[in-house]
């Protein structure tokens, strides 16, 4: 019997090769003949940089760069030759602040430019950019002020990403996503015309408008900018990603493939990574074991053979989120998987 075992992270708990491992632990436990394959995954969001370093057999690098409010941090990226890794949380993340910090009315992405910049300066033409988990809403106004960016335009960059958000509008980076960052609901009306002036600038610059480009909006417009002054290319964040870890060949001949992340409803089919391998699963039966299920019959009506809520439901929210809790219930969900 083989199993593949090809999860996202938990997100402020474990990371997906945590998650990975805590799953494979219990499989050889229960079935100490199995082959097992582990396969930690991301979408595009924070730690899609490890995983597809690892893929590439790319070093990983720091830059010191700006973060949203200004302040020096150092920033990791990966690049292999003249191919560059790059998450934009590692410089503009909302995990660098605190959460009484974050304000998209302040926050700038300038640290991302010169992240990029950093990178070109060490030989990457080639990008490939994970884009969750911004605290900005600016649509690459602070990027694209830093000198020197236009050496950009010789590189080629591939944007991964899981929305399809247009840059303004009712589903657009300031409507949707930036109460997630800090914004109040009068501060959302400010930043969605900020965001439409800046729509209107890009296309004078470029002739590109990107209002309402599906994707466009992803990381506070972060890529529509991209996208307008680069000729960036917008892709589905987990599809790439299991074309880069190689997933077909992981699962040849697979029996059970085990996916899962921190919590699993409606969103989960939207492109997440539980979805994505579900897609790319070829008929192999997928078991889902995930912190938290909303949703269920929409989850099972999507296909996935089992659906499994990893978190007892009489756990706290500050328990289920201590790894070594997160640990022990991934193991004893693996038990109540009823596979031979």
């Amino acid at each position: 019997m083989k199993i593949v075992i090809a999860p996202d992270s938990f997100k402020e708990c474990m990371s997906s090769r945590q998650v990975a491992a805590a799953i494979a632990t219990a499989v050889k436990q229960r079935w100490p003949q199995a082959q097992v394959v582990e396969l930690p995954l991301a979408d595009g969001g924070e730690g899609t940089l490890d995983i597809l370093a690892e893929a590439l057999d790319a070093r990983i690098v720091t830059a010191s760069v700006h973060d949203p409010l200004g302040r020096l941090v150092r920033a990791r990226y990966a690049i292999a030759g003249e191919t560059a890794i790059v998450e934009v949380a590692q410089a503009v993340g909302l995990s660098l602040l605190k959460p009484q910090e974050r304000n998209p009315l302040t926050a700038s992405s300038q640290g991302l430019g010169e992240l990029l910049l950093a990178a070109y300066e060490n030989g990457a033409r080639h990008y490939i950019i994970g884009l969750g988990g911004t605290a900005t809403c600016e649509g690459g106004a602070g990027m694209l002020a830093l000198k020197g960016i236009e050496a950009l335009q010789a590189a080629s960059f591939e944007l991964l990403c899981d929305v399809d958000a247009p840059f303004v509008g009712p589903r657009g980076a300031a409507r949707v996503f930036a109460p997630q960052k800090g914004a109040t609901p009068e501060e959302v009306e400010i930043l969605e015309s900020n965001m439409r002036k800046q729509a209107a600038a890009l296309q004078k610059a470029t002739g590109a408008d990107v209002s309402n480009l599906p994707g466009a909006g992803a990381a506070g417009g972060l890529a529509g900018a991209l996208m307008a002054c680069f000729g960036a290319r917008i892709c589905s964040g987990i599809d790439r990603v299991l074309e880069l870890v190689r997933f077909q060949d992981a699962i040849q001949d697979a029996n059970l493939i085990i996916t899962g992340e921190g919590k699993s409803d409606a969103q989960t089919l939207m492109g997440k990574v539980p979805m994505g391998v579900l897609q790319h699963s070829h008929g192999i039966p997928v078991a889902l074991l995930s912190g938290c299920i909303e949703d269920r019959p929409a989850l099972e009506q999507a296909g996935f053979k089992f659906v499994i809520e990893v978190s007892p439901r009489s756990l706290s929210l500050s328990d289920s989120l201590n790894p070594q809790n997160a640990s022990k219930n991934l193991m004893q969900a693996v038990l109540t998987l009823p596979i031979a």
